[in-house]
């Protein structure tokens, strides 16, 4: 059976430059592709081609006939007044989807997707909601080939696990455009990178994400030795063409023609392998402080709704915070709170003198009318970086811009590229604490890696809100996690959170079938069950926990008493050194009472 589509050597470019050039992309049935490569390769506009939405340059595509096809592009956008049920309704319109079908097909699908309230209007929807919504537009008519580009953008980890599941368990094939790591090494059978490194302009291999990487490394090393060889031979022959070659025989034409062949695919390999990356590099202040913020038993309410309460947190030098909770729980409003910007609805917050607290904003904001130049230096032509002066246009360089943009409005610029201005300003301003609130979205792959490099090079101290559980996993030392119902927890990793949101659902479904046993069997069912409100794993830390704390204020009060020997009091080094570990040892003591109290405040 011939492939779902065919495209055959497409080319597209706009205006002088080339997105792609002589590209084939096939699709068959049942094929999961994740399509990955640098920001501006085309990887959206290939996507375009291929949803018809867009023609290219050159080349040909072959759709198969009564082929179903939907498309679910970056930005989704729902006109004024639509609602869940009108805009699913419409869709299964629009696809033509037999009467009998319909019913089920809508029930099911919305089902799926967690909708509840099918009369919300879509434009005040959440924009994790809206991307849930766009993709059930695209599900209801029943595609045979599904089109994503970047549908983990605006979803919470729980709406990301979602899509997962749906695009794991789908009769129909798929292509998406994806910058998250984990999401791509358990959805795709396929992965195939746009990137002009490559002789085809495409690398396409069977398989994880995990394989391509190993494949892909293969391909360059390769590809090194080959540039290696050519060199040599392009070397031999310039010199055997500096002796004097003649033409005159028709060998010597021959192998002068050779030699321009080789110098020519060495240029084009060169020309290929000459690759750049943006340079990211957070500045810290050097502070000395070791508590930089407390919260005392901070609530958060939104209207009626209890985002968080009693939440009892300290952020520490050097500690680097993975939040995470679904869509609606209160990470960027407990951002807001850490940055001043809102105080809490009860408890206190206390911050160090002084302290420089530096936010990346998700919404991006950034003046669309605005030359890039002046949103790179407003102050000029030139910055101050890390105490030195550099040229916007050497700055600009830095994060992969061309001299010829800067005269451009940010308007025009791309998600990734608005992205990595606002990381430029970011790095203008020497911190404290960087409060982070989604920085992966629109960035590619080689950019998220230095942006992991950078933050785990910063010696101050980090608040991340991302969606990307490789960055929480590779970054955070410590998951502070927000459930939505008012509650949140300190937890190691994010596999640790992740158990322990299915332990309480786990406990919320067997609440849910003692409940429909009838008053007589609640009673009896009561007793045990407020005395499993602790996990088994809490239960093992919370019998631990006091012989911990004893531990703790022993070795606590050890640095109390080495504080104030004579002989540290008046040796300057030593005296800071001893500091240092007495506050450490207090914030342990500190940490671990909380933790009680919490652990305490569940048991009861």
């Amino acid at each position: 059976m011939p492939p779902i589509i065919n495209a055959q050597g497409i080319s597209k470019a706009f205006g002088a430059n080339p997105l792609f050039q002589n590209v084939s992309f096939t699709v068959s049935e049942g094929n999961r592709i994740g399509l990955i490569g640098p920001n501006g390769s085309g990887k959206s506009t290939l996507l375009r081609i291929l949803a018809g939405d867009e023609n290219p340059d050159s080349g040909e595509i072959a759709v198969r006939k009564r082929i179903r096809l939907s498309y679910v592009e970056q930005d989704s956008t729902f006109k004024a007044g639509a609602t869940v049920r009108s805009i699913a309704q419409g869709a299964i319109e629009r696809a033509a989807v037999p009467e009998s079908e319909r019913g089920t097909r809508f029930a099911e699908t919305l089902g799926r997707a967690g909708f509840e309230n099918l009369e919300a209007e879509a434009t005040a929807l959440s924009g994790g909601w809206q991307k849930r919504l766009a993709i059930v537009e695209a599900l209801v008519q029943g595609p045979d080939i599904l089109l994503l580009d970047e549908p983990t953008n605006h979803l919470d980890l729980a709406g990301i696990e979602w899509l997962e599941d749906l695009l794991a368990a789908a009769p129909f094939a798929c292509v998406v455009v994806s910058h998250d790591r984990y999401f791509l090494e358990n959805v795709a059978t396929e992965m195939a990178e746009l990137n002009r490194t490559y002789p085809d302009g495409m690398l396409r291999v069977s398989g994880s994400y995990s394989r391509f990487l190993e494949k892909k490394e293969e391909f360059l090393h390769a590809q090194g030795k080959r540039q290696e060889a050519l060199e040599n031979l392009v070397h031999r022959e310039i010199e055997w063409l500096r002796r004097g070659a003649k033409a005159r025989t028709r060998k010597s034409k021959a192998r002068i023609d050779k030699a321009g062949e080789l110098m020519g695919e060495l240029a084009d390999l060169n020309a290929r392998r000459r690759t750049t990356s943006a340079q990211i590099d957070f500045s810290a202040t050097g502070r000395k402080t070791k508590r930089l913020i407390e919260l005392e038993q901070v609530s958060c309410k939104m209207g009626d709704r209890t985002l968080f309460e009693d939440l009892n947190f300290v952020i520490t030098a050097g500690v680097r915070v993975g939040l995470v909770g679904p869509n609606g729980s209160g990470k960027t409003s407990l951002l807001r709170l850490l940055r001043g910007e809102s105080s809490p609805s009860s408890g206190e917050i206390h911050r160090a003198d002084w302290l420089r607290i530096v936010y990346f904003d998700q919404t991006r904001e950034l003046d669309p009318d605005v030359t890039l130049r002046r949103a790179l230096a407003p102050e000029g032509d030139s910055v101050v970086y890390q105490d030195r002066m550099i040229h916007v246009a050497a700055w600009a360089a830095k994060f992969l811009f061309a001299g010829e943009q800067l005269n451009q409005p940010v308007g025009k610029l791309s998600g990734g590229e608005r992205a990595r201005v606002l990381i430029a300003q970011l790095m203008l301003q020497p911190a404290d604490v960087l409060l982070l609130d989604e920085p992966t979205n629109d960035l590619d792959i080689p950019t998220l890696d230095i942006l992991e490099e950078s933050l785990l090079e910063f010696r101050g101290s980090l608040v991340l809100v991302t969606h990307d559980r490789y960055m929480l996993d590779r970054v955070s030392t410590v998951v502070l996690g927000l459930d939505g119902q008012g509650n949140a927890g300190l937890f190691a990793d994010y596999s640790q959170w992740e158990t322990w949101l299915e332990e309480r659902a786990a406990t919320a479904r067997n609440d849910a079938r003692s409940a429909e046993r009838g008053a007589v069997a609640l009673e009896t069912v009561r007793p045990s069950a407020g005395k499993k409100k602790l996990s088994y794993l809490e239960a093992r830390e919370y019998e631990a926990i006091e012989q911990r704390v004893a531990e703790a204020e022993h070795v606590l009060q050890a640095k109390r008493e080495q504080l104030a020997d004579p002989e540290i009091a008046s040796d300057g080094p030593r005296l800071v050194t001893a500091h240092s570990e007495m506050e450490e040892a207090q914030d342990k003591v500190d940490t671990l009472y909380a933790r009680w109290a919490e652990l305490e405040k569940k048991k009861n």
